[in-house]
């Protein structure tokens, strides 16, 4: 079955080459495309992008506040309301981590925010030295989110065991540090929406490979493919290794939150396709509206409904898994990978139906050999 999906995959993927072939000697589409990009780009600042990071730039203050009453009292009471703040604020960053674009692009938000599986052993090399600096590429996988799961759930077993580790000072400044780093990065790439790239971002509304309609499809594109297909199911079921390798999910040491990230993610995903607004009141101009006027003005093939049926398909095989991917992989690793295989039906559609379809070219190589 899944050599019959690669094969298909490959298959589109030719057809996807030589259909963007079809253009003129000066690279622009044979076909008529006046819909409204600037337009697009407006609601997607203003309806998407920019209210989910003033959301989730929320939750990060409400961490803060409770990391400091946690180090100042260090008890169970404010451990619990930590880890409140801690599962609030990694469900925020779903809604954000597809934009990839401007600031957190140049200063690569997503590297410093949820590389995972995190490196336990660098993590423990770090709080007992005190000597680190975050801000290096060699601490990607040792602070954001993965680190703060396993700081708050996995450095004991009992979470008796675990406060009595968190009253070091070692391990509340590395707490204190983490915290204070995602919040500081965020509070940059908000103000640069605000301040300015929001109006560069909705001017570049033209159609060429470094306008913002293309770089921001591709930057949605390589989300869903390479950090929610394979980072969230694929790497940890083993898709790409052969084995399966469980403590790669997301969360692995709460062991509770991995498929409500995946949830999280996936509505983000979703929305983003329809243009629907963060608050969930008003729909803008989207992909899915993009696509509708294509199909409309040159009779292309139906897309948005073909998108959002497979999605539907992906949320049936999503309903029979546990609420803990690491416990689902080690009792029965089959149906993650069943929903793998229908999240790689979803991305054929977007890679080569949608890419076509709005003429817009793949600025990216996907290196996990699928």
């Amino acid at each position: 079955m899944k050599l019959t999906k690669q094969l298909l995959f490959i298959l589109s993927l030719l057809v996807f080459s030589i259909i963007s072939c079809g253009k003129n000697e000066g690279g622009t589409s044979m076909f008529t495309d006046n819909f409204d990009r600037a337009a697009m780009l407006t609601d997607w600042a203003d309806l998407i992008i920019i209210p989910s990071y003033e959301s989730y730039l929320n939750t990060l203050n409400k961490l803060a506040d409770s990391k400091d009453q946690f180090i100042a009292e260090t008890n169970e009471s404010n451990l619990i309301l930590l880890r409140e703040a801690y599962i609030n604020s990694y469900k925020s960053w779903q809604h954000v981590a597809m934009f990839e674009i401007g600031k957190a692009e140049q200063i690569t938000l997503r590297n410093y925010t949820n590389i995972y599986p995190t490196d336990t052993t660098l993590i423990n090399q770090n709080i007992s030295t005190q000597e680190y600096n975050l801000t290096l590429p060699s601490n990607f996988d040792s602070q954001g989110f993965p680190a703060m799961d396993y700081l708050l759930y996995g450095v004991a077993q009992t979470d008796q065991e675990i406060l009595a580790k968190l009253q070091n000072t070692n391990y509340q400044n590395y707490i204190d540090d983490i915290v204070t780093r995602i919040k500081s990065l965020t509070e940059e790439v908000y103000a640069d929406w605000t301040q300015g790239y929001r109006e560069t971002f909705i001017s570049n509304s033209g159609s060429s490979a470094t306008a913002s309609v293309d770089k921001m499809v591709n930057d949605f594109l390589f989300h869903y493919e390479r950090f929610v297909r394979s980072g969230k199911v694929g790497i940890p079921t083993g898709v790409f290794s052969g084995n399966p390798i469980s403590n790669s999910v997301e969360a692995p040491y709460s062991n509770i939150y991995s498929k409500a990230l995946f949830i999280e993610a996936s509505t983000a995903i979703r929305d983003f396709f329809n243009g629907n607004s963060f608050d969930g009141i008003q729909q803008g101009l989207s992909l899915s509206a993009y696509l509708n006027y294509v199909k409309s003005q040159n009779e292309t093939a139906e897309v948005t409904n073909r998108v959002l049926d497979q999605w539907d398909v992906v949320d049936q095989k999503l309903a029979d898994i546990s609420d803990s991917f690491k416990d689902q992989i080690e009792n029965d690793f089959i149906k993650l990978r069943l929903l793998y295989d229908e999240m790689q039906l979803a991305v054929i559609i977007l890679k080569v139906d949608m890419m076509q379809a709005l003429n817009i070219q793949v600025d990216y190589v996907d290196a996990d050999g699928d």
